[in-house]
């Protein structure tokens, strides 16, 4: 019986595929592009302190559409637990990219 040689046995790390995870400042331009899609809100207004009710005038109805954009976009699942969560632009970028890792 033989044993391989050290060059014919090698051992592969495995490490996470992260080269189509979006980063954070994507993911904010893409909820620019998704808010001005769904609600024709001017993609300047679109930052990450920006609350979707307060300050982009996102009623309920309005937001589960953006919601569904954004499922489709990132191919993410915002369940509506989570949508309880999301009051701002930072908060919904920030969970997309946890979510699409």
């Amino acid at each position: 019986m033989t044993t391989p040689s050290s060059e014919e046995s090698t051992v592969t790390a495995t490490t996470p595929d992260t080269a189509n995870t979006p980063d954070t400042a994507s993911i904010l331009a893409g909820l620019g592009e998704v808010l001005h899609e769904v609600a024709g809100t001017p993609a300047d207004k679109v930052v990450r302190e920006a609350g979707f009710e307060a300050d982009l005038d996102i009623d309920s109805l309005t937001m589960v559409e953006v919601v569904v954009a954004c499922e489709e976009k990132w191919n993410v699942r915002i369940p509506d637990a989570a949508l309880e969560g999301l009051r701002t632009v930072g908060d919904a970028a920030d969970y997309i990219a946890g979510a699409a890792k």
